[in-house]
C-alpha cells in the first residue's frame, strides 16, 4: 500500500479518535478494471480478529467462495453491497477481495476503510470522503450515524462506571480502609462494589481501575519486546550487537531507530511478512539479510497488555483527627490502541523500533530493548485520546 497523504492521515486521526476498528486497501487500476483486489495481510487479519472470515481456513476455487454483505458510504447515501472472499484456483490460491459496484465509488490507489460491525463489511473512501464534516455535521448522514451506533456500543461499560463514580464522588469524603499507598484504589473499589482480589484480569466488566493521590504517571513508549530468537537467524541481542555495533568512547554499541520506510546508517530496516505474519529486521548486507522476526500476534499481543482501557481516578486525600479521607474528583478514560491499525503504521515508518544494546566494561551485553515507539505527533493514529472527566460538577 502507499503512503497515505496527511489529508488521509488527518481522517484516519478522526476515525481513531472516534474510537473505529478498521483496516485500508488500495485498489489498483488493474484491480479496478478486473473486479479484483488482494486481500492484504492487514485485511486478513483484520477480518480474521473480528471473525468475519479466516482465509487460512478457506478452500481455493469458485464453489468456496464466501459472500458478505457491506455498505459503500458516499456523503448523503449508502450503496448495499456485496463482499466476495475468495481463493482462486490459479497460482497459490493468494486471497482476493472485492465489492460489488466498487468501480463507480472508487479510483485507482485511492484508500479504502474497511470497518467490520454488525455483520456487515462498511467500506468508505479515506481519499474521497470528507470524513471530518460529515461525523461533525449538525445533520443526520450515513457516516455520522455509523460512528454514533458504534460509539454507543463501545462506551456502554465506561459511561456505565462512570456514573458509578460521579454517584460516589456526590456523597463525603470516603474513609481509608487502610494506611498504605495502595489504600487509595482498593478504598475506591470498595466503595464500587468490586471485589479485591489477586486476578490480573481488568477489575470493572473489562476496564482497569487506577486510582491516586492528584498526581499523574508520564507518558511512556509503547513497549519493550526481544525477538522470537526460535525463528531468527541471530539468537540474541550479543549477536545483533557483534554484527551491527561501533565503538562510542570506551563502549561498544549499538543504539539506533529501524524504520519501515527507510534503512538507517546501519544498514538496518523492518519490514513486515503477511505471509508468516511476521515482523522481520533486515540487513542490507546480503550476507546476513533477515536476521531476527517477531510475530505479529506477539506484538499486538503485548500492545493489548500495556495499553489495556483504564480509568485513571485522582484523589484528594484529607485528613481528619489522624485518619484519612479520600475524595475522587477527576477521571482519565484510556483506551486500548487499535490494534488493526498497529501493523499499517509499522509500514508506514510511523512505528519504529529502538535498539538499546551495549557490552559494559564486564564484558555482559545489556539491552534497554528493542523498544517500539510511535511517532509523538501520530499517537492519534493508534490511540483514541483520552477523555478527562471532573466527577465534582
Amino acid at each position: 500500500m502507499r503512503l497515505l497523504t496527511n489529508q488521509e492521515e488527518e481522517k484516519l486521526k478522526v476515525l481513531t479518535e472516534n474510537s473505529i476498528s478498521l483496516t485500508l486497501i488500495e485498489p489498483t487500476e488493474t484491480g479496478l478494471k478486473k473486479s479484483i483486489m488482494d486481500a492484504t495481510g492487514t485485511v486478513r487479519n483484520y477480518l480474521k480478529s473480528k471473525n468475519f472470515h479466516d482465509y487460512n481456513l478457506q478452500t481455493q476455487g469458485p464453489e468456496n467462495k464466501v459472500i458478505i454483505d457491506a455498505l459503500i458510504y458516499e456523503a448523503d447515501s449508502v450503496l448495499k453491497s456485496k463482499a466476495s472472499l475468495y481463493r482462486p484456483i490459479t497460482k497459490k490460491g493468494d486471497p482476493r477481495i472485492w465489492f460489488m459496484g466498487l468501480t463507480k465509488y472508487a479510483n485507482p490507489n485511492d484508500i479504502l476503510a474497511l470497518i467490520c460491525f454488525e455483520d456487515v463489511i462498511h467500506v468508505l473512501n479515506l481519499t474521497q470522503l470528507p470524513v471530518e464534516q460529515l461525523i461533525d455535521s449538525s445533520n443526520t448522514n450515513p457516516l455520522k450515524e455509523l460512528i454514533e451506533e458504534i460509539n454507543y456500543i463501545e462506551n456502554a461499560v465506561s459511561k456505565e462506571l462512570l456514573n458509578m463514580l460521579i454517584n460516589l464522588a456526590k456523597g463525603k469524603p470516603i474513609l481509608s480502609m487502610l494506611n498504605a499507598d495502595t489504600s487509595v484504589g482498593r478504598t475506591l473499589e470498595k466503595a464500587l462494589g468490586i471485589d479485591i482480589n489477586s486476578s490480573k484480569l481488568p477489575d470493572y466488566k473489562g476496564i482497569e481501575l487506577k486510582s491516586f493521590r492528584e498526581k499523574k504517571g508520564n507518558r511512556k513508549n509503547l513497549f519493550a519486546q526481544v525477538p522470537d530468537w526460535k525463528l531468527s537467524k541471530f539468537k540474541s541481542s550479543s549477536d545483533i550487537l557483534d554484527a551491527f555495533g561501533y565503538w562510542r568512547e570506551e563502549n561498544f554499541k549499538l543504539y539506533c531507530t529501524v524504520s519501515g520506510i527507510t534503512t538507517n546508517s546501519q544498514g538496518l530496516s523492518l519490514k513486515v511478512d503477511y505471509d508468516f505474519n511476521q515482523l522481520v529486521e533486515n540487513s542490507n548486507d546480503k550476507r546476513v539479510g533477515d536476521f531476527v522476526v517477531w510475530t505479529l500476534d506477539k506484538l499486538h499481543k503485548r500492545l493489548l497488555e500495556k495499553h489495556k482501557e483504564t480509568f485513571w481516578v485522582s484523589a484528594e486525600s484529607l485528613y481528619d483527627d489522624g485518619k484519612e479521607y479520600f475524595q475522587y474528583k477527576k477521571v482519565e478514560h484510556t483506551r486500548k490502541p487499535i490494534v488493526s491499525q498497529f501493523d499499517i503504521l509499522l509500514e508506514q515508518g510511523i512505528i519504529t523500533l529502538d535498539h538499546l544494546i551495549k557490552r559494559n566494561s564486564k564484558g555482559i551485553v545489556v539491552e534497554k530493548g528493542p523498544i517500539f515507539k510511535i511517532k509523538p505527533n501520530s499517537l492519534n493514529l493508534l490511540f483514541p485520546p483520552s477523555n478527562i472527566y471532573d466527577l465534582l460538577i
